[in-house]
């Protein structure tokens, strides 16, 4: 055992723990994985099917209000309180809002949608250890391996017993390749793949800053309704009954951006720390990382043990 073959198995289990230790610096995961951790934290309160609900429900007021705002202009140019262009001119924000309605609707819808179809992915990702404990799973393991392996040189080297710690490596090996397992990471981590692939085109710079103009749009065109085109749509004729969507848009409308500018800070204030998670190794990768270096490494003792 003390020749150079019997010392083979060992140096190359030293080598997987070297591996193990590296390989957070190597994927940056000692700065990337405590921004996921914030991340998934920042989102707790957003991921539940509840408050989806009741942003789809918002959503549903605005489109219903910006249908009797459609309405009512069409009644006041039919019965010659304003023309067209009067309209366009007289009523800027709430032309640009039933204007773009039919793209802020699809592209809020959009947004919703992906949170409300990730929500098991996202408890998930939530169920695993914490993300800022990643880097110290490859690190801890490594340092075991490495200690292990390397004071198994050091006794072959001096012609000592060394069968034990043999056993000893063949035992941390088979551990981490038990990690995934404990951890449920076969079912967890791909489903992180899917929420991060999924969350991809929503979580850009670009989108939040759309989502943002979205509502100086929405606030634009509700103040004007209320304060002016209700009036004027009075005064040509017409009932404010008849404009009850509305008029519930108006009341709703605080509690609407009470609700939802949290939301959209929280996209925003994530953007950096999505790109960061992104960057590192696909999920679905995670559990390999640990099987396939625990095989190696017990499978490396089980041959020193033999020889």
């Amino acid at each position: 055992m003390s020749s150079r073959t019997g010392r083979v198995p060992v140096i190359a289990a030293l080598v997987v723990g070297i591996g193990l230790i590296l390989a957070p610096v190597a994927f940056q995961m000692f700065s990337r994985a405590p921004l996921g951790g914030t991340m998934i934290d920042d989102f707790e309160p957003y991921m539940v099917e509840a408050k989806i609900d009741t942003f789809r429900g918002y959503m549903d007021k605005i489109d219903a209000a910006v249908v009797e705002a459609a309405e009512a202009r069409a009644s006041m140019i039919e019965n010659g309180a304003s023309s067209e262009a009067e309209f366009a001119t007289q009523y800027v924000s709430v032309q640009q809002l039933t204007d773009e309605w039919a793209t802020i609707n699809t592209d809020m819808t959009d947004l919703l949608d992906r949170m409300d179809a990730n929500m098991d992915n996202y408890a998930a990702v939530a169920a695993l250890p914490p993300f800022p404990m990643f880097p110290w799973f490859f690190v801890l393991p490594g340092l075991m391996v490495a200690g292990i392996a390397a004071s198994i040189l050091w006794s072959m080297h001096k012609d000592r017993p060394h069968r034990r710690r043999l056993w000893a490596l063949a035992g941390v090996g088979v551990a981490i390749m038990a990690a995934p397992v404990a951890f449920q990471m076969f079912t967890r981590a791909p489903m992180g793949r899917d929420m991060i692939d999924s969350f991809r085109p929503m979580m850009t710079r670009e989108r939040v800053q759309n989502v943002q103009g979205y509502f100086v749009t929405l606030g634009g065109g509700e103040g004007q309704m209320r304060v002016a085109l209700t009036p004027a749509y009075v005064e040509a004729g017409g009932d404010s009954a008849d404009l009850p969507a509305l008029t519930e848009f108006s009341a709703q409308w605080p509690t609407i951006v009470k609700d939802f500018n949290p939301m959209i800070a929280t996209m925003g204030d994530n953007v950096d720390n999505f790109q960061a998670v992104d960057a590192l190794p696909s999920f679905a990768l995670f559990p390999w990382f640990f099987l396939v270096p625990g095989a190696l490494v017990a499978g490396l003792a089980g041959v020193a043990l033999r020889r």
